[in-house]
């Protein structure tokens, strides 16, 4: 198997998406990615346990990634042996009434990690500058002041929201939490596929919407608005990731490696160290507990 290297699917210079491979099998079978998988998953499960202890850093992870890219099921696949006490999933929908009353990054903000904790976000903040940007009209239901119509909506509305968006990352990134970005990159006619077996599938049939293939119609308006996003976005305290998903095992196992080896290199963080006072008494705790 090929080893994946964190700076290959890194963001570090201007991306073009269509230039970029939709497919990754890292040069292995789908039974040892599976395999691979559980092993850097079970080595996750136990950082995640010395993050939880430490209790000074968060991590938040973000998927992005066009419908049927592979979201649900490679977060139920990666973070299932974590703790269910230290990880928190959001699937962030159409904002609600009460959401657009605030400004756009605030139902985001509220559902950031505690420190020690993980969260993910499927879907993020950044569908913002994503669905937003393809369907303007929607940007009038947060009543924002100076904009009375689409027409209001230009490029500098749009450099400023990547602004925005930066800046609240360095700002959470400063305080103690670690940004991950994924965006899953497949293919139309991946997407293609994948729509068919939600149709073909009955078990599968409750995931399809008519308004899927409307959607996919936009399919150069989204991928456009994508590239725009994540090279105005994937900044140094908080990258971009762009992971191969038209195999979802081997999407899995690159998104685990990058989180494995990512965070194992922070060596604050660790095991909180026994008050000197209670370790010299370790002894004396055992033997009143064996008399009890």
């Amino acid at each position: 198997m090929d080893k994946i290297k964190t700076s290959d699917y890194r963001v570090d210079n201007t991306i073009h998406l269509k230039d970029l491979p939709t497919l990754n099998m890292l040069n292995t079978t789908e039974k040892k990615l599976k395999k691979r998988l559980r092993d850097t998953r079970d080595k996750l499960s136990k950082l995640q346990d010395v993050f939880y202890a430490h209790n000074k850093y968060s991590v938040l992870v973000c998927f992005q990634g066009m419908d049927t890219a592979g979201k649900d099921s490679l977060i139920r696949e990666v973070f299932q042996d974590f703790n269910s006490r230290g990880v928190v999933v959001h699937s962030f929908k159409t904002p609600t009434f009460k959401e657009k009353q605030h400004d756009y990054l605030w139902r985001h903000y509220r559902a950031l990690p505690d420190r020690g904790k993980f969260g993910v976000f499927n879907r993020t903040h950044y569908e913002n500058v994503l669905v937003t940007r393809v369907h303007p009209e929607y940007i009038l239901g947060e009543n924002i002041p100076g904009i009375n119509s689409v027409d209001d909506i230009d490029e500098n509305f749009w450099e400023a929201r990547f602004e925005q968006i930066n800046n609240f990352e360095k700002h959470l990134v400063a305080n103690g939490t670690i940004i991950f970005k994924f965006f899953l990159h497949i293919s139309k006619e991946e997407q293609k596929n994948r729509l068919l077996r939600r149709l073909i599938r009955v078990d599968k049939n409750w995931k399809f919407s008519p308004g899927d293939l409307e959607e996919r119609e936009l399919w150069d308006q989204y991928q456009d608005c994508y590239e725009k996003a994540i090279n105005n976005t994937s900044t140094k305290v908080a990258p971009w990731y762009i992971i191969p998903s038209d195999n979802k095992k081997a999407a899995r196992t690159i998104v685990a490696d990058i989180l494995y080896d990512e965070l194992k290199v922070i060596e604050e963080v660790r095991y909180p160290t026994l008050d000197p006072n209670i370790k010299s008494q370790i002894e004396h705790y055992k033997q009143l507990l064996n008399e009890s």
